[in-house]
């Protein structure tokens, strides 16, 4: 008997890994075909450290505790077993076959049963979240299925993954049972059957003690046998679905990790990847220099790099992206993950005519109905038509749904595998502005005036200093006031909406007197300050950007700019992270930073109010300033030292905060389906029964007042700044 089940276990062995290996040529080569993306491989040992430290600690897992740790041990189990299976080949012959040198060493033995049950434990954990969080049917119809992070996720893939690796754990456990009561039936061997050398399952070995010894052999060998076919049949169906990434993640996660933006092993948040044209990051200073056939940002597969291609194929389809995203959330047709699965399919079935340079590629068929269709290029691989190569938008991807995002980062701070979507919307938009010239309608205007006036509102240059009326205190103006930046602290950088809003310029006046209250100097660029260029690279508008970084940079170079505050978050990550791309290096501090430190040197002091006015206060984390350049503290320190008043958290905050749904340069358009992200923002504020929301940002206090503003009662919105200055002038009341 054991030599047929040795060879029913070879059969199986030849044909499971036949099928794994063609599904390893078949990504290696759908990868292959995708375009250079250099730095991605370099420095190797730090690249290999932070890899390793992220892989081994999960730390992606941060906010959800018990899956980290059953996914760890389910890892861990996947890895530490595989020798297991090369002894159970020999044990269809031998039931007490080991391996070499560790096999019968008890120190190995309990490592196997340890990870053998957590493996257990940990995969049916997994296994409840999911049926807890339960998948969405394939008709869903109510916000309760689509909400589900598991909605377009494959569910017999998921399921068929866990029960393989649950089968063989139990396959493992069988075997040491059944080897510890067989090593007990002979006293020779007794000894190595108890539970020095089988922790956890000699004692299910005492049930079968008085079984004959061929009976237990026979147990062994069909249990080895079964671990064998288990392990084929996995290699088989995920090699001949090389799509299949709920699997091919284990694999190539470790690879897309290794090979992040960021080797630092931060997530691709922060400064926007730089458009790569024909292998280089873009400068508008060199445009002259380009090919006149070069192309901007992604537009079909054929502009995909390797590092794009390995990204989706890397896809877990767990759904923590969808799960924290602010637009599909609110019922928004935008899906982090269904958006990177559409990517998946539609390259997987494009790579072989990409390869061999047909001129006609399938296509996919694309819906962005939030409640219908549940992946979007699961169509694709269905269709298999040849028609001209299209583009990806909207093609593979509907345009409501590439310009539903909010650029906020939640998407990639969650995924575990270092999935950069925020990266490759940001290159299907260059292209659609860049290319197309296809974006939406609200963008035209926005466009044409930070190209003429050099800001988002159009409105004249005069206006940068009206916000300075009626301050009991000159601001001086740099080249007017003072003739170099060396004679003040600091560049106040007042950013668009701190110089033509009305709550923007409450922002301003406020941060420029608890500046001179506390004896810092600074000055202000006045009339020569345009936008940071933000709206416009966030909107894929590359090239306006960088016409308005550069001129900033070259403003701040002949002025010898160093230190600048910021109010604005967005103007704080382009300043302090994107400008470097350009060669502008500075030292910038968002306001909340310097004031913070203000407060903890004694140089401004604030005074409680009246108990009557006493109040709770939540705290808005922006985007920008939070999971982008991962400033938590000073806002909340801030806010902690604001005398009797208690600070409150959301449900979502810090790294998991949500959106107040203006980034992206979403601030200039309309949302035309589902609920408004600053709404359900402003709800989250309401429910935790502050009277105040303090923010860090322009945008968000635009957002979260336009919210307010359709509301009969709703907390009151306030920039962090604002709340200092009112305790500092109470301090001031109470000693003059």
């Amino acid at each position: 008997m054991g030599i047929v089940l040795l060879v029913v276990a070879l059969v199986a062995t030849v044909v499971g890994l036949g099928l794994f290996v063609r599904g390893i040529v078949v990504i290696v080569r759908r990868i292959a075909v995708g375009r250079p993306s250099p730095g991605r491989l370099v420095p190797v040992g730090t690249r290999l450290r932070t890899a390793l430290a992220e892989i081994v600690s999960h730390s992606r897992f941060r906010t959800r505790p018990v899956a980290k740790v059953a996914h760890w041990f389910v890892m861990m189990s996947f890895v530490l077993l595989v020798p297991t299976l090369g002894s159970a080949y020999a044990q269809t012959l031998d039931p007490l076959a080991e391996l070499p040198v560790i096999g019968g060493w008890a120190p190995w033995q309990w490592i196997v049963e340890l990870f053998a049950w957590a493996g257990l434990l940990g995969i049916v954990a997994l296994v409840v979240l999911r049926v807890r969080y339960h998948h969405a049917p394939e008709d869903a119809d109510t916000a309760r299925d689509w909400r589900s992070r598991f909605f377009g996720s494959t569910r017999w893939q998921a399921y068929f993954v866990e029960a393989v690796i649950a089968l063989v754990v139990v396959c493992v456990l069988g075997m040491h049972t059944l080897q510890s009561a067989l090593l007990r039936s002979d006293p020779a061997t007794a000894a190595e059957g108890g539970w020095q050398h089988y922790p956890t399952t000699a004692w299910l070995g005492t049930a079968f003690l008085g079984a004959p010894a061929s009976a237990l052999g026979t147990g062994i060998a069909l249990f080895a046998t079964a671990k064998i076919l288990v392990s084929m049949t996995w290699m088989g169906v995920v090699g001949a679905s090389a799509s299949m990434s709920v699997a091919w993640h284990r694999f190539l996660a470790v690879l897309n990790v290794y090979a992040r933006r960021e080797a630092d092993g931060g997530p691709a948040l922060g400064a926007a990847a730089p458009m790569l044209v024909d292998g280089k990051p873009f400068d508008i200073r060199e445009l002259d220099d380009l090919p006149e056939d070069a192309s901007f940002g992604v537009g079909t597969a054929r502009d995909l790099d390797w590092k794009s291609l390995l990204d989706f194929s890397s896809c877990s389809e767990c759904g923590r992206c969808q799960d924290v995203c602010p637009a599909w959330n609110t019922g928004k047709p935008l899906s982090p993950k269904l958006f990177t699965l559409a990517l998946r399919d539609h390259t997987a079935a494009v790579a072989p005519a990409l390869r061999s340079g047909d001129a006609k590629v399938p296509t996919a068929a694309h819906t962005a109905d939030v409640l219908g269709a549940l992946v979007a290029a699961k169509a694709a691989a269905s269709t298999g038509v040849l028609t001209e190569p299209g583009d990806l938008v909207p093609g593979v991807i509907d345009a409501d749904v590439l310009w539903a995002c909010t650029t906020c980062g939640a998407c990639v701070e969650q995924c575990p595998v270092d999935i950069e979507h925020v990266d490759h919307i940001l290159d299907l938009r260059r292209h659609e502005v860049m290319v197309k010239s296809e974006f939406p309608e609200e963008f035209g205007p926005l466009f044409g005036n930070l190209d003429a006036k050099g800001n988002p509102w159009g409105l004249p240059p005069r206006g940068r200093l009206e916000w300075t009326r009626g301050l009991e205190f000159p601001v001086p103006v740099v080249g007017t006031d003072v003739d170099s930046l060396a004679e003040v602290d600091y560049l106040l950088w007042v950013g668009c909406a701190g110089a033509y809003d009305d709550k923007g310029k409450q922002t301003t006046r406020a941060v420029a007197e608890l500046l001179h209250l506390a004896g810092v100097t600074f000055a202000v660029l006045g009339d020569a300050e345009t936008c940071s260029g933000d709206p416009a690279r966030r909107a894929g508008n590359e090239a306006t950007y960088q016409m308005l970084a550069t001129q900033n940079i070259e403003t701040f170079d002949a002025l010898g700019v160093d230190r600048i505050i910021v109010t604005c978050a967005h103007c704080y990550n382009t300043l302090s992270r994107e400008y470097q791309q350009l060669g502008g290096t500075y030292r910038v501090s968002h306001h909340t930073q310097v004031l913070n430190s203000l407060i903890r040197e004694g140089r401004l002091t604030m005074a409680p109010p009246e108990e009557s006015e006493r109040r709770s206060v939540t705290y808005h984390d922006p985007c920008y300033l939070g999971r982008h350049n991962q400033e938590y503290e000073a806002p909340r320190e801030l806010l902690a030292s604001l005398p009797e008043t208690t600070l409150v958290e959301m449900s979502h905050s810090r790294s998991v905060s949500m959106c107040c749904g203006g980034g992206g340069a979403r601030m200039w358009t309309e949302e035309t389906s589902g609920t408004r992200i600053s709404e359900a923002r402003l709800g989250e504020a309401a429910e935790t029964g502050a009277e105040t929301v303090a923010t860090a940002c322009p945008y968000c206090t635009i957002m979260l007042n336009d919210a307010a503003a359709g509301q009969e009662q709703a907390p009151a919105v306030r920039d962090v700044a604002l709340l200092v200055l009112d305790g500092v002038r109470r301090g001031m009341a109470q000693t003059s």
